[in-house]
């Protein structure tokens, strides 16, 4: 027989569809050791099913709601008061009283209970679904407490719930709910733990916001939480405000506001053994879990429980790293002014054809410059390179340098500085290099010579010989740009271009000269294919049946169609010229993909 009632102690995360995201957490913190978890149960999923199967007009409201688009916010507010209406009016099945009473029968059931929703779209990597269905606090009593059990199966359709489901993409007949039963605990204190830091990201900095009493006090933000910083095993920063209100359980059930007396207004929550405990449980559940996690904590009689544990969605991914050091890492697409992010395919040749290590996080490439930071060199010089193209990030990396708790070992002496400029994503200190413009023109010869060595190597390739042949010619291209002439005339270019940007702003206030010198300069690609686009269209612009079609037109071959129009024979050789010189052109190009 079915039985619709679990206890926490049985439940681990592969019970994510019958106890819902919250309750498969809790089951999971069960089993961490040095971790105390309230003891209780989850009525299942399947509760939910059986009580809203038996509603007769359930699927006309959920066929109605699934109609509605985000901006019918009356409409959607005005269906889910109606939903949980007819949830909340229905009998519950006496198959589904007899198993909870059963178990309030062991765990005692004039004992006090917080009840919690526990969707299966809740607490998942990519959305949290934080705060979306109900909790009630200090319950006692049989039917009260089944009474709110429908009040939270109910809660599925709040308006706000609905609304979150629908901006991420669920489906509301897809979505179930269970709930948890749970021992109440009655606090001293209570709050949130962040096991990275939820502002800038930091996973090295873990963030405790605490208030007296009930954590609802935080929640409803009637009051300024304490708030702990800790890295490393140490306080690094705390923030005291004044704090008024706390919210307290009743002895008779429910809970209630209550002023603070006036000289525990400005005192810490916590102390500072039980904040650097705290921290260290944090650390333990995100190893259990394998990523930061949001922890909600009670303190009762100085011990710390926890409560509720899921996963940090609003953080950015970072790299994954096989060390314990520090990295710092800094945006590829960025300093290619390409913010969106890389398809696979992209990310894969740019890790192929790249000079040093970049890391994927995000759809987003990184390179790590922290053993740039490790030195007063490096430092001084990444930071030149980031002011002239991208302010922001060089702020960032100020920031990372001022953090007294950052220090970076400097390994083998390495100051070499990287940051993905120019493609070349090397950028060395001061590279000697002979006063003569000749050497230009050599490089570029050369590079010529190699891109047409390797497509005649190619034609003679076919099937998957063809990608063996461009990754071993991988090989070749990386050390052509990693030749210290070719890097010494890219850092000459550099140094000259940031001298005469300093000197005329300095001598005639006229700011970023040097970006209009070399747009101009003989050899610059980038300038010389604009150039050549503008003769292009110089061609076609005669032939308006021309332009026409090639405004509308959406075909694979409307090359081939060209043809047949007045100026298209013009039009198509001069397209394949181009691409021939160039290949194709588009924006954020960076991705191959594109």
């Amino acid at each position: 027989m079915h039985s619709y009632v679990i206890g926490l102690q049985d439940i681990d995360k592969t019970s994510h569809m019958i106890v819902g995201g919250k309750g498969a957490s809790l089951g999971e913190l069960c089993q961490v050791k040095g971790v105390k978890v309230p003891g209780g149960f989850c009525i299942s999923t399947e509760a939910y099913k059986q009580v809203t199967r038996q509603i007769p007009i359930m699927n006309e409201l959920l066929d109605a709601l699934s109609l509605l688009k985000i901006e019918e916010i009356d409409k959607i507010n005005t269906l889910c008061d109606e939903i949980r209406r007819v949830i909340e009016a229905a009998a519950m099945p006496g198959n589904i009283i007899k198993d909870i009473a059963g178990y309030l029968t062991i765990t005692g059931e004039n004992k006090a209970y917080a009840i919690r929703s526990s969707a299966t779209a809740e607490d998942l990597p990519a959305a949290s679904f934080a705060g979306q269905q109900d909790t009630y606090l200090n319950i006692t009593g049989k039917q009260a407490i089944l009474q709110h059990i429908s009040k939270c199966w109910a809660s599925l359709f709040t308006g706000r719930a609905v609304i979150y489901r629908i901006q991420n993409g669920f489906d509301h007949r897809k979505v179930f709910i269970s709930v948890i039963v749970q021992q109440m605990v009655f606090p001293q204190a209570a709050g949130v733990l962040f096991t990275a830091d939820p502002v800038n990201g930091n996973r090295k900095v873990s963030s405790v916001d605490a208030v007296f009493g009930l954590g609802e006090a935080l929640v409803s933000g009637i009051v300024n939480a304490d708030n702990y910083k800790v890295c490393d095993e140490s306080i690094i920063e705390k923030k005291i405000p004044e704090k008024k209100l706390a919210v307290y359980a009743l002895a008779g059930g429910g809970v209630e506001k209550q002023a603070i007396e006036p000289l525990q207004q400005n005192m810490a929550v916590l102390a500072d053994e039980q904040v650097l405990q705290l921290a260290h449980i944090g650390k333990k559940i995100e190893l259990h879990f394998g990523q930061p996690q949001d922890i909600e904590w009670c303190l009762e009689n100085d011990v710390l429980y926890i409560v509720q544990s899921r996963p940090i969605t609003t953080l950015f991914p970072v790299p994954e790293a096989a060390d314990e050091e520090r990295h710092v890492y800094i945006s590829v697409g960025h300093q290619q002014m390409m913010t969106d992010p890389l398809k696979p395919l992209g990310l894969s040749l740019w890790q192929l054809t790249a000079s040093r290590p970049m890391f994927k996080a995000g759809g987003r490439l990184f390179v790590d410059v922290a053993q740039n930071l490790a030195s007063a060199a490096g430092r001084d010089m990444l930071l030149q390179m980031m002011g002239q193209h991208d302010p922001l990030i060089k702020d960032a990396l100020i920031t990372i340098i001022e953090r007294d708790y950052i220090s970076i070992p400097l390994k083998n002496n390495d100051t070499q500085i990287g940051v993905a400029i120019n493609k070349s994503n090397n950028l060395p200190g001061e590279i000697p290099v002979d006063n003569d413009p000749a050497i230009i023109a050599g490089l570029i010869k050369r590079s010529e010579e190699a891109v047409n060595a390797i497509k005649q190597h190619l034609q003679t390739k076919s099937g998957l010989d063809v990608f063996d042949c461009i990754t071993e010619d991988m090989e070749q291209r990386k050390k052509l740009l990693a030749d210290p002439l070719n890097m010494g005339v890219i850092m000459a270019a550099i140094n000259a271009s940031i001298w005469l940007n300093k000197k005329m702003e300095e001598w005639l206030e006229e700011k970023n000269v040097s970006d209009a010198l070399t747009q101009s300069a003989p050899g610059n690609i980038t300038s010389r294919m604009g150039l050549d686009l503008m003769d292009l269209a110089d061609v076609i612009r005669p032939y308006p049946a021309v332009i026409e079609y090639l405004q509308q037109t959406n075909a694979d071959n409307f090359l081939d169609e060209l043809e047949k129009l007045d100026g298209g024979q013009q039009t198509r050789d001069a397209i394949v010229a181009y691409l021939e010189k160039y290949g194709m052109r588009c924006a954020g190009e960076i991705d191959i993909t594109n």
